[in-house]
């Protein structure tokens, strides 16, 4: 780890489905960006993690059957804000998207640290 600072969970918040239509390969291509600024923060010494990254396996156990059917819904955002209340800071990336203000919206009301970027990290 670089510096002197502890590493900091921290949630990558994006858009996953948004500005896509639903289009599989244009939700894969935001997912990519997420995973690589995950990437990124575990290079700079911090212990990084997805909504998707839990929210995804679970979503295929429980039995969804297409993004944004109700077993989807029952996990995909929720977990995101549960994940989010445990996490030290949340690393906005990508464009707009509902979830992801929200994360960062939750992430301030509980006073967790909000970053754009990697540098920003301590």
């Amino acid at each position: 780890m670089l510096g002197t600072s502890p590493p900091l969970f921290t949630l990558v918040a994006g858009p996953f489905r948004s500005g896509t239509g639903d289009d599989p390969a244009k939700i894969a291509a935001n997912l990519e960006v997420m995973n690589r600024a995950a990437l990124d923060v575990f290079r700079a010494g911090h212990m990084p993690i997805t909504g998707e990254a839990l929210a995804l396996p679970l979503i295929e156990l429980a039995g969804s059957e297409r993004v944004g059917d109700a077993v989807f819904d029952e996990i995909f955002h929720p977990i995101a804000r549960r994940l989010v209340e445990r996490c030290d800071a949340v690393l906005r990336v990508g464009g707009p998207s509902a979830g992801a203000d929200e994360m960062v919206e939750i992430a301030r009301a509980h006073g967790k640290t909000v970053v754009t970027s990697v540098a920003q990290l301590p």
